[in-house]
């Protein structure tokens, strides 16, 4: 780490400058909350210099992955910001709902205690597309890969979200990258989301299966066979990403199950209903209740937590729907009709910061 200005600053040995380090440049977004631009250049033989000017100051966790599939050894930088920030507060200060300070009150004015005011928000939506780089999840008979199809209907459901009033969303990941299914509820509780929608498309080893399901977390057993089968079939996924779950997943993990979930189940209950719902507007339902199983991006102890499977990309039929852009507008209008009907019904709590607020006349 440098300072004045905020740099991080890595040096390979055994590196050399090509055309693929030479286009890093290119790949930060301007709205990149942490890294202004990337710089590369050869800093002595055999020497790879990277540079990421950094936009504030930030606490770098490093970490390796060993090889997979077509993947080899990667290194991989995870930036956190050394003061986290409070995303529900900066959305009320850019609304202009923060009441200002007032001046102090005459010693003589003997005014009754004000009533604290109720504070409006947006709602805040973590959509999590299933699977997603040495991952691809299940497989259509036509070649269509889960991850791809997943990715492609959060982005539509996110453009949905971003353009109501009230609501935002935000992507575990927005390409075609791993991300371990606990760092999938981590980023959601990070920034208090209010709703948390993992997509997926079911898989079954029987090609007629077909249908949409939505499930909640279960602290038991699974409802059915299906459910047991495709909870053991995600979870398994933290293996394939090189996770270390006898150390740090696994506490963490036993950790959140021992919380009480019992609210946290019964609005994801609610909410999934709600979904599954408007789902069976678009497609056969494939069971007509919500499930339950323990799937690991459901476990997070204080948001209500589905996950939808959209169709059976193992049935050919339902695999080409999944690859038709009307279809998976369809889905995604779908999904949100469902969040609409569930947060009319229970709309976002005021913020903490906006309770606190001092309260202006």
């Amino acid at each position: 780490m440098v300072k004045d200005p905020e740099r991080l600053v890595l040096d390979l040995e055994g590196a050399e400058y090509g055309p693929a380090v030479a286009d890093l440049q290119g790949k930060v977004a301007a709205g990149d909350p942490y890294i202004d631009k990337l710089r590369a250049g050869r800093n002595r033989p055999g020497v790879l210099r990277l540079v990421l000017d950094l936009k504030t100051e930030v606490k770098p966790q490093v970490f390796v992955l060993k090889p997979v599939g077509e993947y080899g050894y990667r290194l991989v930088i995870d930036l956190y910001p050394l003061v986290a920030p409070d995303p529900l507060a900066a959305l009320i200060q850019a609304d202009g709902k923060l009441p200002a300070r007032e001046a102090p009150a005459r010693r003589e004015e003997a005014a009754p205690p004000p009533e604290r005011p109720r504070v409006t928000r947006m709602a805040t939506i973590v959509i999590d597309p299933g699977h997603g780089g040495e991952d691809p999840g299940a497989r259509g008979r036509h070649g269509s890969r889960e991850k791809d199809i997943t990715l492609t209907i959060a982005r539509r459901l996110k453009a949905l979200i971003d353009a109501e009033t009230d609501m935002r969303a935000l992507l575990t990941r927005d390409g075609d990258y791993y991300v371990p299914l606990q760092l999938r509820v981590d980023k959601a509780r990070r920034v208090r989301a209010d709703l948390f929608v993992s997509v997926h498309a079911d898989a079954f080893i029987r090609p007629n299966a077909r249908g949409s399901s939505v499930f909640a977390l279960s602290e038991r057993r699974a409802t059915s066979e299906a459910a047991r089968w495709l909870a053991k079939k995600e979870n398994e996924a933290d293996l394939v990403g090189g996770v270390n779950i006898d150390v740090k997943d696994k506490y963490l993990a036993q950790t959140l199950l021992d919380l009480s979930q019992t609210a946290t189940i019964d609005h994801s209950l609610r909410l999934g209903k709600a979904v599954l719902g408007e789902l069976g507007q678009v497609n056969t339902l494939h069971k007509a209740r919500v499930e339950q199983a323990s799937f690991a991006v459901l476990k997070s102890p204080d948001v209500p937590s589905i996950l939808v499977e959209t169709a059976f990309i193992s049935n050919p039929a339902e695999e080409k729907r999944l690859n038709d852009e009307d279809y998976q507008a369809q889905l995604a209008i779908a999904i949100l009709a469902g969040i609409k009907r569930y947060l009319a019904r229970h709309p976002p709590r005021p913020s903490p910061v906006a309770l606190n607020a001092p309260v202006a006349r």
